[in-house]
């Protein structure tokens, strides 16, 4: 998308919170060949537009009996080859992707009306990946990753601080790093789905689904 036309989109959606239905259109005969094209679009208009929660997304797991989990968790990067988050490992949600590596995400921008569906199975990133990560979080975040056993039961608020202060401790005048527990997922998508709304319910979805030669094959769908 040009920058200007960018530039004037945003401060329309500024300007009409709750009343963008009437604007928003989604273009199968626009929309380019590859989704990560248009959710690079998407994905800077809602930076732009609500910068505290725009890279907030569901994560839906599974566990060996099929039951379903979700969880709101942050996008931390995304390219060609997928969506990256990072957790605990052995977290509830990183215990469901090892036995069963397949997830799906949700992106809700509700300033623009638009939602972004991604499915797709999961791996870890490699460890060079979670450690330049690990050093742009703040130092507080830092002892968190060590000092939270995550998804386990807590007796008392006062045992995490007191894991926290344990570790401030081990930590004192160096620099923290990644536990070895603690790292990224990447999400690589074989179907992204884009929503738009509009009036009457009669809203635009676009379908970008991968072939079996690795190519996105784009088809719309009825909302």
């Amino acid at each position: 998308m040009p920058a200007l036309i960018k530039k004037i989109l945003i401060r329309i959606l500024r300007n009409t919170a709750g009343r963008y239905y009437e604007g928003a259109r989604l273009s199968k005969a626009k929309a380019p060949a590859d989704p990560f094209s248009l959710f690079a679009d998407w994905y800077d208009i809602a930076r732009q537009v609500d910068p505290d929660h725009y890279n907030a997304m569901t994560l839906a797991t599974a566990a060996k009996d099929f039951r379903p989990s979700a969880r709101m968790v942050l996008l931390k990067s995304f390219d060609q080859q997928g969506f990256v988050f990072y957790t605990n490992y052995h977290s509830r949600k990183a215990l469901e992707l090892e036995n069963n590596p397949q997830a799906s995400l949700v992106f809700w921008w509700k300033e623009v009306y638009r939602q972004v569906r991604v499915e797709g199975g999961v791996e870890k990133v490699s460890d060079a990946e979670s450690d330049a990560y690990f050093s742009t979080r703040p130092r507080g975040s830092q002892l968190g990753a060590w000092a939270s056993r995550q998804s386990s039961v807590l007796a008392s608020r006062a045992e995490l601080e007191g894991s926290v202060a344990d570790f401030e401790k081990k930590f004192q005048n160096r620099e923290v790093i990644r536990p070895p527990f603690w790292g990224g997922f990447r999400l690589k998508p074989h179907t992204i789905d884009f929503w738009q709304g509009r009036q009457d319910r009669l809203h635009d979805r676009l379908h970008y689904n991968k072939t079996e030669d690795e190519q996105w094959a784009l088809e719309r769908l009825a909302p």
